[in-house]
């Protein structure tokens, strides 16, 4: 199946974001794909694990790029499959501010087709996580700009995205 690709709709999916409460545990939130449509971009990034090194690097990097895609109008969403707790203390420990949710039941990762048969599995036998992928949407919801990874090792064109969100 072929990743969402330029022209199509954002899909209407809302998923779980882990939010440590006043009381030190960690509450649920719902995060809809689609909040920033109407009032600017949204970029949505897919990384394979938590606490995995890349994808740490990912969204460190993405966390220094944050306040440049937010000053921009765009609306940073970050999806893995795990839990919303595991992300929640993940994001804690690698201090990542971008908004990470979980898309524990791969409804995301189904709609937008960039579940992983191969890579993964070869190195870890964890099936059924996310291609490192990064989906750009205009104001509209519609993608303008995608890019779905077959190696989970190699980076997302953080230059070809900043275009995207400044088009």
């Amino acid at each position: 199946p072929m990743p969402l690709k330029a022209g199509q709709p954002l899909p209407e999916i809302t998923l779980k974001q882990g939010v440590l409460g006043a009381d030190g545990k960690v509450g649920l939130a719902d995060v809809s794909l689609r909040r920033n449509v109407g009032k600017g971009k949204t970029v949505i990034l897919f990384v394979p694990l938590a606490f995995t090194g890349v994808c740490t690097d990912e969204l460190c990097k993405v966390t220094g790029l944050l306040d440049e895609y937010k000053k921009l109008g765009a609306d940073v969403i970050a999806i893995s499959v795990d839990s919303p707790f595991a992300q929640e203390a993940w994001a804690k420990s690698a201090n990542i501010t971008v908004t990470l949710v979980s898309d524990f039941n791969r409804v995301a990762v189904k709609a937008f087709k960039v579940k992983d048969t191969r890579v993964i599995p070869e190195k870890t036998g964890l099936l059924n996580v996310a291609k490192r992928s990064v989906f750009v949407a205009d104001k509209n919801g519609l993608v303008i700009h995608s890019e779905v990874k077959r190696d989970p090792l190699s980076m997302p064109n953080f230059a070809k995205i900043k275009k995207a969100v400044e088009a």
